[in-house]
């Protein structure tokens, strides 16, 4: 990846490529594309404070800054290309002014607990590599740090279907599907890099993901022995996908939950709408085929018609949380962000 990233250092624009040119029925959406993700980056852009957050309820947590800085890399830009590199720059050096004496990346109370440091080590480790020594210095030193938490947090001996996972707290007992994502993300990612990521940890994060199978409808529940739904399916399937169980009789069927909503012209329905979103877009691309052909067509026609005129989506009060969710969704076809590689 460093290779890459080298690579990526001496560009002045972002390299782009639509990822879908074999499918005639996406391909027609590819300037619509290309044109809702920059009204929303520009917006974002113009939303982010003097030190890096964003102005909204929840854009001054370290979670949805690295959300953020997240969807301008998904574009291909990266913290030395114009005109956003500043932009994530400043989202970065957020991120490493609030991480904690214990390792953690996160703002404190509401912050988000490891949801928000998962998802930053996520992000520091994406863009590790593509900053500048003095940046690139304390990118090192933070992520060293927060994988250690990770990866004590999950070897904490928990309550037996929970084992390998992780919840709310690095001291908790139990897991969740969700927080459980964001980890697994951040340990492949960082593993990939070069990091020193125990396979074990990412052997025992998958079979909790398993244990958390809905077996009669194929989804996946929040917790073992519970109910599916559609954004805990979404998790499940992309850190299935992505750890070696492409096309398995598990992920098709997952695949084929996340389609029933879509059948008569509908789209997602979930409480957690982006987040169902972000995670169905990642997990069906990766599922590739009739999957994503039939997710993607649904989504675009959906978020093409909520989006503002200014470039945000909102939900609730915030609107970065949901327009940096959205960018993710829409640029996966650009397979610029290397954790999301097929």
């Amino acid at each position: 990846m460093l290779g890459v990233a080298a690579c990526l250092l001496a560009l002045a624009a972002p390299l782009v490529a639509f990822a879908d040119t074999a499918s005639p029925k996406l391909t027609k959406y590819t300037k619509q594309v290309d044109e809702s993700v920059d009204r929303a980056l520009a917006w974002l852009a113009k939303s982010q404070t003097k030190e890096g957050g964003f102005a909204d309820s929840y854009g001054r947590t370290n979670a949805v800054v690295a959300l953020c800085g997240m969807a301008f890399l998904s574009k291909g830009y990266t913290p030395a290309s114009r005109p956003y590199g500043e932009t994530l720059n400043r989202c970065i050096d957020y991120i490493l002014n609030h991480q904690r004496a214990n390792g953690a990346l996160d703002t404190g109370a509401g912050g988000g607990g490891m949801y928000s440091h998962c998802i930053s080590t996520l992000l520091l480790s994406e863009v590790s590599g593509m900053v500048n020594p003095e940046r690139q210095a304390r990118i090192d030193g933070a992520l060293a740090k927060a994988l250690k938490l990770i990866l004590a947090a999950q070897r904490l001996k928990k309550y037996r279907l929970h084992q390998g996972g992780w919840r709310y707290k690095p001291t908790s007992r139990d897991s969740d599907i969700s927080v459980s994502g964001w980890a697994l993300m951040a340990l492949r990612s960082a593993r990939c890099n070069g990091a020193p990521v125990p396979k074990k940890a990412i052997d025992d994060a998958v079979q909790f993901i398993l244990n958390c199978r809905h077996k009669t409808t194929g989804g996946f529940a929040y917790t073992p022995r519970g109910g599916p739904g559609i954004a805990r399916t979404g998790v499940a399937l992309l850190a299935l996908e992505l750890t070696g169980h492409h096309g398995e009789e598990v992920t098709t069927q997952a695949g084929n939950y996340l389609l029933r909503p879509l059948k008569g012209g509908g789209f997602i329905r979930d409480r957690h709408f982006y987040y169902a979103l972000y995670y169905c877009s990642q997990a069906m691309f990766q599922l590739g085929g009739e999957y994503w052909e039939r997710f993607a067509e649904a989504m675009y026609k959906h978020m093409f018609k909520t989006q503002q005129k200014e470039g945000w989506w909102r939900h609730g009060s915030a609107k970065a949380y949901p327009t940096a969710m959205t960018v993710l969704a829409l640029t996966v076809v650009y397979r610029q962000l290397p954790i999301y590689q097929r």
